[in-house]
């Protein structure tokens, strides 16, 4: 279990204190096998096409915060995606019925002189100006690669402005040189919410968090039937509600990849106790997850009774779709909670999983609890799948395996991603939203997604005629992973 110390500025990274890892070439058992071991180690790659960064991963949630503002002390390029995140939230704010507001974002542009003089000065500035202009009820200040580089003193800096104004000024240290796992902006994020924001109980509520992207609400109905009430954080929260997510009965997450800092840092420093559970996708999955909620709540004959309305509801219409999608193949990328969860619906529709590229990989999560293993929990329930990649979002090693396997249809969780089978005439599936499939109903839903996009192939058809890749043909002949060097668990790509 990792050990949670929210008196330290800082998170320690995945890698150090997870044994993360973003490269390997094996099976879905090898490794599970390899993690539950402690034999697991990363492959390097001598070419790298892209990357993700901690900063991006961090600011997604606190930039999210809707009574908060954000203060990126970075150069100007670092804030490029602050229109991403404004969009987002704002989308966000119509779904919920929130009064339209623009995000409350600000940016400190460390420049080159900067860089040799220091640039605390500016950041004095700029949250003395943010909280100025938008009287903001806390302030974080996200890192950049040029601020640690420096070594710039942030912690002190924003100790002594929180003194000051009278607010939260909250440091996240997000680095991107610092962690080849982009998730590590998430804990850095959490960290700093959790050590500056949440207060220690006063009392215990009948309020259940929900460690969330900006998906729906999709949980309000369920706890309200066993006598509990949904706190989804931490977008569209605000500070007041951050405060009191230590009262809480206990934890859910969306996704682990997500939630794993936080939930454990609940659990351990307050005792909000984490449901330890693969999340709800496909109908075994479901099952476990609301029987561990259940357990956690003290609900068992409740849950039960639920399970047994929603496999008189949906088995029938189950059966249905694994008549007419019998045979089909399909190849899956995305990040690692999700792509764990798209394989499991995948099998749950009896679809063939070809492969399967996975962005990162926890080899344990911070509860220390191999119960919450997804892929160990896939491997045991649907089997295995022979093809399985940690590759973080390299589309060189995409398009090379896709031009050999050539699926019924590729599913993607990643918008960036799409493309690459649409350009080879693979039928593909875009599914942004990490509820879509959640529960059982979730099921029902790829199902429905899927035949749709299988019995619309006509675009990507005449799109793969009229397109050209960027890749040449002597890299699609080459293995797909003739740069990924190390620890590499097989040679030769499996095809069959």
């Amino acid at each position: 279990m990792s050990e949670i110390n929210i008196k330290a500025p800082e998170v320690k990274i995945r890698e150090t204190r997870l044994g993360s890892i973003t490269g390997f070439n094996g099976t879905a058992e090898e490794l599970v096998k390899c993690s539950h071991d402690g034999k697991l180690k990363d492959c390097s790659r001598s070419f790298s096409q892209c990357m993700g960064c901690s900063a991006g991963n961090a600011f997604c949630q606190l930039s999210m915060i809707t009574d908060a503002a954000v203060v990126n002390h970075a150069p100007v390029g670092c804030a490029g995606d602050f229109f991403k995140f404004n969009f987002v939230y704002r989308v966000g704010q119509m779904e919920r019925n929130l009064p339209p507001a623009i995000g409350r974002y600000f940016n400190t542009n460390i420049e080159e002189k900067d860089t040799i003089f220091g640039a605390l000065d500016k950041l004095k500035v700029t949250v003395r100006e943010a909280y100025s202009r938008v009287k903001p009820n806390a302030i974080f200040v996200t890192t950049s690669c040029a601020s640690g580089i420096i070594g710039e003193d942030v912690e002190s800096t924003v100790n002594e402005l929180s003194e000051e104004l009278g607010i939260p000024v909250v440091s996240c240290f997000c680095e991107g040189f610092k962690s080849k796992i982009w998730t590590t902006g998430f804990d850095s994020a959490y960290h700093s919410i959790i050590r500056k924001i949440v207060k220690p109980p006063k009392k215990k509520t009948n309020k259940v968090n929900i460690i969330n992207f900006w998906g729906s609400h999709i949980f309000d109905e369920l706890l309200k039937r066993l006598g509990y009430e949904a706190e989804y954080i931490v977008p569209f929260s605000t500070i007041a509600q951050l405060e009191h997510i230590s009262e809480a009965a206990a934890t859910i997450q969306v996704c682990p990849t997500l939630g794993t800092y936080l939930g454990a840092a609940l659990e351990q420093v307050y005792g909000v106790p984490e449901i330890k559970s693969p999340p709800a996708y496909g109908v075994s999955g479901t099952d476990a997850w609301l029987r561990e909620i259940g357990r956690v709540l003290n609900r068992e004959e409740e849950v039960e009774k639920i399970i047994k309305e929603e496999h008189e509801r949906i088995l029938p219409k189950l059966d249905e779709y694994r008549e007419k999608l019998k045979g089909k193949t399909a190849y899956i990328t995305a990040g690692a909670a999700h792509g764990h969860a798209i394989i499991a619906l995948l099998g749950e529709l009896g679809l063939e999983v070809q492969g399967a590229a996975i962005f990162h990989h926890d080899p344990v999560y911070d509860n220390g609890d191999n119960t919450s293993d997804a892929l160990a929990q896939n491997v045991n329930t649907y089997g295995d799948v022979k093809n399985y990649n940690v590759c973080n979002k390299q589309a060189y090693e995409l398009v090379n395996i896709l031009n050999r396997v050539r699926p019924d249809i590729m599913i993607a969780r990643h918008g960036g991603m799409t493309l690459w089978g649409a350009k080879l005439g693979v039928p593909t599936l875009l599914i942004g939203d990490e509820q879509f499939g959640f529960g059982y109903q979730g099921v029902l839903n790829y199902a429905e997604r899927i035949l749709e996009t299988l019995d619309n192939r006509e675009f990507v058809t005449n799109l793969a005629k009229h397109s050209s890749m960027p890749y040449t043909q002597w890299w699609l002949e080459q293995d797909p992973f003739t740069f990924l060097g190390g620890n590499v668990h097989v040679k030769n790509y499996r095809t069959n």
